[in-house]
């Protein structure tokens, strides 16, 4: 998925999740349904009743298993073969790299505030960075390094809980300024030539890596840009009266965070490093800072955790029990028919419409954008030859509408993961993501005026 680039190519495991699937079903996708009835339910009768912390009452990881139960029911086949299939959904690739990063995550993060390495970075931003301009520098960085390492995940992990800091030096809405850190991540990830969405989109509809970059750059720079201005307006608040003391060697790890993460190193090696770094800084300058120390930080950041990362673990499964149950046959199979609709007179803007339907409800469905992308790419692809799309203009509206789409569910890894680090419902975020909602407004509105104007090219298959 996009949160995660550990090679240049999907897992086969990923590779394969289009097999298989049984006779479509739309009885298959209640399990998904039960879910947010429970999930996103509970929390809002809890805040109607004033209740704090509404939306912790029922834990996702909980409310997700009357959902688990009713697809495990649904399902054709012997019990032990419906286990099974939740069990390897579990396991899949994407889940298990996704758990892995949770825990370097949240053990970097744990580790860093211990050694005073967030204050210190916050107060050394806030000591450069006009107050007015905090929000669109945190969105700029975000974008910056998300694109340089080709994962929203790790950019989340390393600078949300900077972005916390700022909240409160700066008396800023918290949801607010974790919320741009997610945005300026999706920007990024959605961009980057070594993300995994973008190999999965380009693969699928046979175009150049760099063709389609172009394409998602001319929509993805006019939604930044209004990202931007709107971020700047919102920054007229902030007020930082004198910045806090800091010293630099406290600010290393995150600067050599940064600075791995544009060299391309893989995610999980950056944040192991950004570890053993500030643990040795602790160690260094922090009085009565041991081994012992570290080591019970290291694992606070694991239990930070443990919802989210159970949460991500059940959602691989019962998405895999969805989708052997036909449930995302369903869905494309309702999209493809939708765009066959005047197949004697095809129209190219109602199969790009299409084409981003398709993938942004199996967005809905997996919670996974490159999972999304490489079950509706062939679809895309169909649709796209049927109604003239070029290809790369198809590569760049899956990658686009998946990354809209991952940005926004309140259950989706890069969400639940700002989250957690900010101690914040979901939903509290995914109001404040303004990037995700614009980009799906630029998108949308240059579908409606045809905006680029391209040559259709043949569709070429990428060695």
């Amino acid at each position: 998925m996009s949160a995660i680039n550990v090679g240049k190519y999907p897992s086969p495991t990923t590779r394969m999740v289009n097999v298989n699937m049984d006779k479509p079903s739309p009885l298959a996708l209640t399990p998904l349904a039960l879910f947010l009835l429970f999930f996103v339910g509970s929390g809002l009768w809890y805040q109607f009743q004033g209740t704090e912390f509404a939306f912790y009452q029922i834990s996702a990881p909980v409310a997700i298993l009357p959902a688990i139960v009713l697809a495990v029911l649904l399902a054709k086949g012997p019990l032990n073969e419906r286990i099974n299939t939740f069990i390897e959904g579990v396991g899949d690739n994407t889940i298990i790299t996704m758990v892995l990063i949770y825990l370097l995550a949240g053990a970097f993060a744990s580790v860093a505030k211990a050694v005073g390495g967030v204050d210190a970075t916050v107060n050394f931003g806030l000591s450069v960075i006009p107050p007015a301009f905090v929000l669109p520098g945190l969105f700029v960085i975000a974008a910056f390094v998300a694109t340089s390492m080709g994962t929203s995940m790790g950019t989340i992990a390393a600078i949300a809980p900077i972005a916390v800091g700022v909240a409160e030096a700066t008396e800023l809405s918290l949801p607010l300024t974790v919320a741009t850190v997610v945005g300026g991540a999706m920007f990024g990830d959605n961009l980057s030539i070594i993300s995994d969405t973008t190999i999965a989109a380009t693969r699928t509809q046979g175009c150049a890596m760099r063709d389609k970059f172009k394409l998602n750059f001319k929509i993805a720079l006019p939604a930044a840009l209004l990202t931007l201005v709107w971020l700047w307006f919102q920054s007229s608040t902030a007020r930082v009266e004198v910045p806090g003391d800091y010293d630099l060697i406290r600010v290393l790890p995150y600067l050599a965070v940064l600075v791995l993460a544009v060299l391309g190193v893989n995610v999980m090696l950056v944040l192991f490093v950004g570890i053993l770094l500030a643990g040795g800084v602790g160690l260094v300058l922090t009085p009565d800072y041991n081994v012992a120390q570290w080591s019970q930080d290291i694992y606070a950041g694991y239990t930070g955790m443990q919802e989210i990362l159970i949460l991500s673990l059940l959602i691989g499964g019962l998405g895999a029990m969805m989708k052997s149950q036909g449930g995302l046959a369903w869905v494309s199979s309702v999209i493809d028919r939708i765009s066959r609709i005047g197949k004697r007179e095809p129209g190219t803007r109602s199969g790009e419409l299409s084409i981003s339907a398709a993938v942004a409800l199996t967005n809905v469905c997996t919670a996974n954008n490159t999972v999304a992308i490489l079950l509706a790419g062939s679809l895309a692809r169909d649709i796209a030859q049927r109604h003239d799309v070029d290809p790369r203009r198809s590569a760049s509206l899956i990658d686009i509408f998946s990354c809209v789409v991952q940005g926004l569910i309140p259950y989706g890894a890069q969400v639940l993961l700002a989250a957690s680090t900010a101690k914040l419902s979901p939903l509290a975020l995914i109001g404040n993501i303004y990037y995700c909602w614009l980009l799906a407004l630029v998108a949308l509105v240059s579908i409606a005026v045809g905006y680029p104007r391209l040559k259709v090219q043949p569709t070429r298959q990428l060695a």
